[in-house]
């Protein structure tokens, strides 16, 4: 049997013996630029069936067909986690969103601060960068990336019963209280490159459900503090024990 070489999103349902139908992108992907032919395997997945094992039933330039075979993984989702971002420069709010969709987020959401500099985004290519992370990781998730919203708004609304991990950089030496808060649904609150402001800080402070946690002493950049506050999340309170 030969080993599947290429991992492939798709939102058509999986199971065994469905095909599958591939567009143009998709075709001269798998036929063009990969040079699989009839009868070759590919994994896909969905985002809610798992990974199946498929084989190319018809392979042409503007389109093709998939066969699924047999499942390979289970759907796997991950832990019921938020990443809160101020959007920054585009490739580094690429590598933003890449890695949260890595590292296990389950639903990525740009705000908008007091003191973010983009206004707006591009949902639809965030959203195409969380799918080809997963792609590349190996899940069988993708967490959905939500258009730009103001920060105040989205506070004044938020759900009940979900803990928010704030980082500050002015709390050098806060202490931890992941651990303690206790699992359950959680978001993480990176701010942008200005920080957050006066007005920002002590509305977060106030609010019940918010943990105030330190990165360290040394003021990190939003793509990097994005990392590392999820794999303290991540080391406390997720999947990665």
């Amino acid at each position: 049997m030969k080993q599947a070489k290429v991992r492939l999103y798709v939102e058509h349902p999986l199971g065994e013996g469905q095909t599958v139908p591939l567009d143009r992108d998709q075709a001269h992907y798998l036929f063009g630029v990969m040079r699989m032919a009839v009868g070759d395997p590919v994994l896909l997945f969905n985002g809610r069936d798992g990974e199946w094992r498929a084989e190319v039933a018809e392979a042409g330039k503007r389109g093709g067909v998939l066969t699924c075979a047999a499942q390979t993984k289970p759907l796997q989702m991950p832990p019921d986690l938020w990443l809160l971002f101020a959007p920054i420069k585009k490739a580094r709010t690429d590598f933003i969103v890449e890695k949260a969709a890595e590292m296990g987020a389950a639903k990525i959401m740009p705000v908008q601060t007091a003191f973010t500099n983009s206004e707006r985004i591009r949902q639809d290519r965030l959203q195409a960068h969380a799918v080809e992370a997963a792609e590349q990781c190996g899940g069988t998730f993708v967490p959905e990336v939500c258009d730009l919203q103001k920060l105040d708004r989205l506070l004044a609304d938020w759900p009940e019963g979900r803990q928010l991990m704030f980082c500050d950089e002015a709390e050098v030496g806060a202490a931890k209280t992941l651990g303690a808060a206790g699992a359950g649904p959680w978001a993480i609150l990176i701010g942008p490159e200005g920080g957050f402001s006066e007005e920002e800080r002590a509305r977060l402070q106030a609010l019940p459900f918010a943990h105030v946690v330190s990165l360290g002493p040394r003021i990190l950049r939003a793509d990097t503090a994005a990392v590392a506050a999820m794999t303290v999340w991540q080391q406390a309170l997720g999947d990665w024990g």
